[in-house]
């Protein structure tokens, strides 16, 4: 999409603190817990899901199922023409499977650069040696990981942060491990680990957008995220169901 004149080009949504207001609840939120949808110079609404895009925009934070609703209804179109004053736009059919897989994309492509960082472990073993020596921060499973290899490294991460007993465990992901492996240029990618507090948060952020996108009702309480508790209080909060406005 070209740049129009006079229009500045949206920044990425790491690290802003800039609140918008999302078109069909109306509630505010921070850039990095909504959805922008890019508005192409012919009309058409597509995701832009790391705010970049130049040109116009607008935000949304509700759950895919209430997104569905709203396209059934025309109440996103509505919404976006009085938005734009009327300006002649195209909704895709598939306009919300286009945003689930660019927040899909988004993750992995952030678990891709913490690998490269040197941040991101994989394979039980590794995973279990550093997580019994307090080395692990963050800890992940496929969603088809088994249940007794998930058990056992939950369980050398509570040794390892001396948590016994809290329920600590590792977050089971949205993603299956053909999806990792594919993503991670790995084979039989199932249990994921990161031994750096800021890239878990990095890793959080795009995890809790897409878990919210999918309607799922998310945590950060003690025992119950694959964040360990020092990383839960400088982690943000979960991605809210609405906000964010147009621009």
């Amino acid at each position: 999409m070209r740049n129009p004149r006079n229009e500045r080009v949206s920044s990425d949504i790491d690290g802003d603190p800039a609140e918008r207001t999302c078109i069909l609840s109306g509630r505010k939120a921070a850039r990095q817990d909504l959805i922008r949808l890019a508005i192409s110079p012919e009309g058409l609404v597509l995701p832009d899901v790391h705010a970049r895009a130049p040109g116009r925009g607008a935000w949304i934070g509700v759950s895919r199922a209430d997104l569905e609703k709203a396209i059934q209804k025309n109440k996103l179109k509505g919404a976006l023409a009085r938005a734009h004053k009327g300006a002649p736009l195209t909704i895709p059919d598939d306009l919300a499977d286009r945003i689930e897989a660019a927040l899909s994309r988004a993750l992995t492509d952030r678990l891709g650069l913490e690998l490269k960082s040197g941040r991101l472990l994989m394979g039980s073993d590794r995973i279990a040696q550093n997580a019994r020596e307090g080395r692990v921060t963050w800890l992940a499973h496929a969603a088809d990981a088994r249940e007794d290899g998930s058990r056992k490294l939950d369980q050398a991460w509570r040794v390892g942060r001396e948590a016994e007993g809290s329920g600590l465990k590792g977050t089971r992901l949205p993603l299956d491990r053909e999806t990792l492996s594919v993503a991670l240029g790995r084979d039989n990618v199932v249990h994921l680990a990161l031994n750096d507090r800021g890239a878990a948060e990095r890793v959080e952020t795009q995890l809790q957008r897409l878990l919210h996108f999918q309607g799922q009702v998310t945590s950060r309480q003690d025992g119950e995220t694959g964040m360990d508790d020092e990383g839960m209080k400088n982690a943000s909060e979960p991605a809210h169901a609405a906000s964010a406005t147009t621009n």
